[in-house]
């Protein structure tokens, strides 16, 4: 029997009631198997707590409303006012009358406008399909998963190049940690197409593309690490650059942001002919430390006893991280983030600082000085301390952006990528003189 609109929005009612009781093991009651196996009670907990934190604390759980039209299954909003904006939960509901799908919305169906630096006469863009079986080795072995590698399978990009016959100067673009599409979008905001058209508008081609775990996440062995994420499509990338008669061969880099900074020195230790890396908000704290210290800081944004147990659970899995007896077969559910223990111990085995110090190609490190998630103290003093007295390294601080260089001014809240904004233009600027220069 179809679910009609009326016993939808029933479940939902019963839904954001426990969201807002924060009786979130009998939450995830309501999800469907799937939904079930993916979302647990824990790690429903900590998105709402860090939502909720990045808000100011939530004040009421709106009444759900269910989309106009007939859908099936039925989709539901539930509007969350906070001290500091909102958020809307948004949801599904079955026939079975469970929940099938789960999206914390910040940003309200805003959509992402072009950045006044963005010129459209001044580049062209296509779509590409990057073959990662037919780029060279990554060095990673194979997975015992009967599911594919991440280097069998293809994944989408777009490829922008400036107006003219070059060649020109060219990079790839890394997103960061998690599912992301090919322009990094999160709520309104796609950091890295501001990047690829703020930077082919002065004269840089620019590939990007969806990251294996947003294109095909179901085609994942469970036990792939960061290198299986990142490196055989990076490498894929440029590859397919240099085969571009626009773009000249020996000036390709990497430009990565956030965790595809931290990354960066790992592709380019995979293929030297890369000629220079540019790191924006590159972490180098230990990313199950790093997890702890941003839940700290969440939890003194709306203080409370959610945003305590959020950050006493992530203590007690980081500290089954750094654990030395951490072994392949350790459940995710002990684990941050409900990554997999191969994931950790690639993670926990990587030293970004140390394997960009054994190169010898120039790089650009930006950092904002109100990025709260990699911050000038716990992450970019490490770069400082390796590369600063380097030539061929610049390093560089935008002292009023945030984690995604967007410009601001007070206490930097999770509330502030809810809003519209675009990559700074002096950051375009820099990178786009930097490898001018080179």
């Amino acid at each position: 029997m179809r679910m009609n609109k009326g016993g939808a929005l029933e479940t939902a009612r019963r839904f954001a009631a426990l969201l807002q009781a924060e009786r979130f093991g009998e939450a995830v009651e309501l999800f469907a198997p799937p939904l079930r196996a993916a979302v647990s009670a824990e790690q429903l907990r900590l998105a709402w707590t860090a939502e909720a934190g990045g808000h100011g604390g939530i004040t009421t759980v709106e009444e759900p409303v269910a989309e106009a039209g007939e859908t099936d299954p039925v989709r539901v909003r539930i509007p969350v006012a906070c001290s500091d904006g909102g958020f809307i939960v948004v949801t599904s509901v079955g026939d079975d009358g469970l929940l099938q799908g789960l999206r914390l919305d910040a940003h309200g169906g805003a959509e992402w406008q072009r950045p006044h630096y963005a010129d459209l006469d001044r580049f062209t863009e296509r779509t590409v399909l990057l073959d990662a079986s037919t780029s060279p080795s990554t060095g990673t072995s194979p997975s015992p998963s009967p599911s594919p590698s991440p280097g069998e399978v293809a994944v989408p990009g777009t490829l922008t190049l400036p107006v003219g016959c070059g060649p020109w100067p060219a990079v790839v673009l890394l997103s960061g940690g998690g599912p992301f599409d090919r322009d990094e979008s999160s709520g309104p905001n796609k950091p890295l197409k501001d990047l690829a058209w703020g930077l082919a508008s002065q004269g840089v081609a620019v590939l990007r593309f969806d990251k294996v775990t947003f294109a095909h996440p179901d085609r994942l062995p469970s036990d792939h690490n960061m290198a299986d994420e990142y490196l055989p499509h990076a490498l894929a990338a440029v590859q397919l650059l240099r085969q571009q008669p626009e773009v000249a061969p020996d000036h390709i880099h990497l430009l990565g942001h956030s965790m595809g900074g931290k990354v960066a020195p790992r592709i380019a230790a995979a293929d030297p002919s890369i000629a220079g890396l540019v790191m924006l908000a590159a972490d180098t704290q230990p990313m199950h430390e790093a997890a702890v210290r941003v839940a700290r800081y969440l939890a003194e944004l709306a203080p409370g006893p959610s945003a305590d147990e959020m950050v006493s659970l992530l203590v007690s899995q980081a500290a089954a991280v750094a654990d030395p007896d951490l072994g392949p077969d350790t459940p995710s559910t002990l684990l941050p983030f409900g990554l997999s223990a191969p994931y950790w111990l690639d993670l926990r085995a990587y030293d970004p600082v140390a394997t960009a110090a054994r190169l010898r190609c120039p790089m650009l490190i930006l950092q904002g000085g109100r990025d709260y998630q990699v911050t000038v103290a716990d992450d970019l003093a490490a770069w400082q301390r390796a590369l600063g007295d380097r030539s061929q390294v610049t390093i560089s601080i935008h002292k009023d952006a945030n984690h995604l260089f967007f410009s601001g001014s007070g206490r930097p809240t999770p509330a502030e990528y809810a809003r519209p904004g675009h990559v700074a233009a002096a950051v375009v600027d820099e990178i786009a003189a930097w490898l001018a220069r080179r």
